[in-house]
């Protein structure tokens, strides 16, 4: 199957705070190791978000225009020379981020740490919100024919879930706290409960998130408002008759962390996932002294076949998530519909033949 041989490669495009455009690119040539991509379902993250409305993410400024976009599936037109695993016409999922040398962090399987990673629509990678898109063809994933384009889309915040709950050391059996109902917080739930937490509770200000957290697997919810942070883990304690032996906190916000340190068991471990301020108040003697250990998360590693296999089992169901949905031609709609928090999460479909999931 040959690339199209009309140069017509529509893009989202951000060009600085308060600037997206849709624009033509080249169709892109791929390279020994690559695969060109006619894209079809790419999910709106918070992340492309926050470059459409700042032009930056802490250090990661928009310096250039860049393609915005790192949810996605697609279909694979062209292959390069060197690839062996896939062929035109294999569907696929898109890990965004690839590395570009192989450090010490590729070494030990922590690639996503590596400082000169390649990651989609993290300046200045461009991302695949487009019609057309090349990749590093080891970071494609064939998708099973049970798996749709829409849930291969959406491996990219459950890898999020997923490296979330294995940093947090879910295990069958625990209670588990997950601060925080929008889309990661939600992906967040449906792992845990996949790896065997017998009781997840949800916290969240807003009821109809929490009511989808109830829709996705949460067995308790919590809508929190103006309470102290210790009011929140006593609640907390109170719902699951004993504290949390993992809490896994999607929010950001500083209560929320603090709230996190108070609610974990002694000796439970308590995952910030959630990005806020750089500086944050918490009340680390209170987790020093009952040994609650406190790890970060950045992205995800090792998670795509973990991913794929959930899916095609039909262990999770991701569905859900997905509330509103627009062609790429009305990805500013698109973008203001996500802007809002209207729905948990907003599609785009790249490719105008192929409207199905």
């Amino acid at each position: 199957m040959a690339a199209p041989a009309k140069a017509e490669n529509l893009s989202l495009v951000v060009h600085g705070p308060g600037d997206i455009r849709l624009e033509n690119y080249p169709i892109p040539e791929p390279g020994p190791n690559e695969v060109l991509l006619r894209m079809h379902s790419v999910g709106i993250c918070g992340s492309d978000v926050h470059y459409w409305q700042h032009g930056r993410i802490g250090d990661f400024v928009v310096k250039k225009p860049m393609v915005l976009g790192h949810e996605a599936s697609g279909t694979v037109v062209k292959v390069g020379s060197s690839v062996k695993h896939l062929k035109a016409g294999d569907r696929v999922a898109i890990e965004p981020g690839a590395p570009r040398e192989v450090d010490d962090f590729f070494k030990i399987g922590r690639y996503n740490l590596s400082p000169t990673i390649f990651f989609c629509a993290t300046p200045p990678d461009d991302g695949n919100l487009c019609r057309f898109y090349k990749h590093n063809a080891n970071f494609c994933y064939k998708l099973p024919d049970n798996v749709t384009f829409e849930e291969g889309a959406l491996i990219e915040p459950l890898s999020v879930g997923i490296h979330a709950c294995r940093r947090g050391g879910v295990s069958l059996g625990n209670k588990v706290l997950v601060c925080g109902a929008g889309p990661v917080g939600l992906v967040t739930l449906i792992v845990a409960k996949a790896m065997g937490a017998a009781t997840v509770v949800v916290t969240d200000l807003s009821a109809s998130r929490l009511s989808k957290a109830k829709e996705v697997g949460a067995d308790l919810v919590l809508q929190v408002s103006q309470e102290s942070a210790q009011e929140i883990a006593s609640k907390v304690e109170g719902l699951l008759g004993g504290k949390p032996e993992v809490t896994i906190e999607c929010t950001g916000a500083e209560s929320a962390i603090q709230a996190g340190i108070y609610a974990t068991r002694s000796g439970g471990t308590l995952v910030l996932v959630g990005m806020g301020s750089e500086m944050a108040r918490v009340p680390l003697i209170h987790a020093a002294i009952r040994e609650v250990d406190i790890k970060g998360v950045f992205r995800y590693c090792n998670t795509w076949p973990m991913a794929i296999s959930m899916l095609a089992s039909k262990s999770v169901n991701v569905k859900p998530l997905v509330t509103h949905r627009f062609p790429l031609e009305k990805a500013l709609e698109a973008f203001e519909t996500s802007r809002k928090g209207v729905g948990i999460k907003v599609m785009l479909k790249c490719d105008p033949n192929d409207q199905n999931p």
